[in-house]
């Protein structure tokens, strides 16, 4: 007995093979199908994790970008009202100890440190570690103003929790 089991070529001429040959022939059998949907399975979970991974890095580079426009922010205040900054009534923290209390207000320079705390909080988040350091010192040709923006990071890989971003300028 004859049957056509396979098509020759461009699938114009069919080839003719005994039963036998044709038994031979057989499909995909269900281990190799499991085996492939098995690496199929792995490799989309590696790029699901690698996805996860990107958006966390990604938030990180967000906030680091962000507290660097808050410290801009506070030192933009700080030239506005540059008098009162010389004389450090923008001072707020010292080295090694930020003020992570919202301050009150009851005068300019009190009100731009409440202003920019606020914003420090919503912006880099409602915890205990959003803190902020402000400290103007007499220099020779100005006052050098140093400003200090800590936060969280504990969303971020391969960086430390704490971080920190400091700016001077020379008012």
């Amino acid at each position: 007995m004859r049957v056509f089991c396979a098509f020759k070529g461009c699938f114009q001429h069919p080839v003719v093979c005994t039963l036998q040959s044709c038994l031979r022939q057989r499909g995909a059998t269900l281990i190799e199908v499991l085996v492939a949907f098995l690496l199929l399975s792995l490799g989309l979970l590696g790029m699901s994790a690698l996805q996860v991974k990107a958006l966390q890095n990604s938030h990180s580079a967000l906030q680091r970008s962000q507290a660097t426009k808050l410290a801009h922010f506070k030192l933009d205040a700080m030239r506005a009202n540059a008098a009162a900054a010389r004389t450090g009534s923008y001072n707020l923290g010292a080295p090694g100890a930020p003020v992570c209390a919202v301050p009150g207000e009851s005068s300019l320079p009190t009100h731009d440190q409440r202003a920019w705390k606020l914003a420090m909080r919503g912006i880099l988040g409602e915890v205990d570690s959003t803190c902020g350091m402000v400290l103007c010192a007499a220099v020779a040709g100005g006052t050098q103003c140093t400003v200090q923006v800590f936060w969280d990071d504990a969303r971020g890989t391969g960086g430390a929790v704490a971080q920190m971003i400091e700016i001077q300028s020379l008012l």
